[in-house]
């Protein structure tokens, strides 16, 4: 076994990747705080091809360096807007044929390994706040909630691996 090299794994350029077709999911973040978190997120989306990253509220947008530090340029491929409100941003996907679920742990959520999404379906991904999570205001406007099952004391997920863990079960279930 050996790594790949940069030039064996055939990566695109960023005019390539702005022309691919992407999966119709959006990443929405909600008041999250850290830049770091922002970052990583945006490199997520890249590396799955979401359709694009919806930043809300007071969560940080580009250009920042501490975004940059984690997103690796990843601000530069993926289609990202930004709402002073997530009601904007929910009322525009609902308008623009979206379903749209926050990930939290709510009563009636639906198990991630139980969740289906399907081909023809467009569908937005809420992330809340890193300490209070999605908000009541906006778990009015979903469809559902989608849960990462967990089996330790903690309970609860950086939002950055939450995102990662979600967004690529989705994009799975799509390849």
């Amino acid at each position: 076994m050996q790594k790949l090299s940069m030039d064996e794994l055939n990566r695109k350029s960023v005019e390539e990747f702005r022309k691919s077709e992407k999966v119709p999911v959006v990443a929405v973040l909600d008041n999250i705080r850290s830049m770091h978190n922002v970052g990583s997120v945006f490199r997520t989306a890249d590396a799955f091809l979401l359709q694009a990253v919806y930043l809300c509220g007071y969560t940080p947008q580009p250009p920042h360096r501490d975004i940059h530090k984690t997103a690796l340029g990843a601000t530069e491929t993926v289609a990202w807007k930004y709402f002073a409100e997530a009601t904007g941003a929910l009322k525009q996907l609902r308008d623009e044929g979206y379903a749209i679920y926050a990930v939290e742990q709510a009563t009636q959520s639906i198990s991630l390994q139980n969740f289906v999404f399907r081909q023809d379906e467009k569908l937005a991904v809420i992330f809340g706040n890193e300490v209070s999570g999605v908000s009541d205001e906006l778990l009015k406007c979903c469809d559902g909630c989608i849960e990462i099952p967990q089996l330790g004391m903690k309970h609860s997920l950086n939002i950055s691996v939450a995102a990662g863990i979600v967004l690529w079960e989705l994009v799975r279930m799509r390849v």
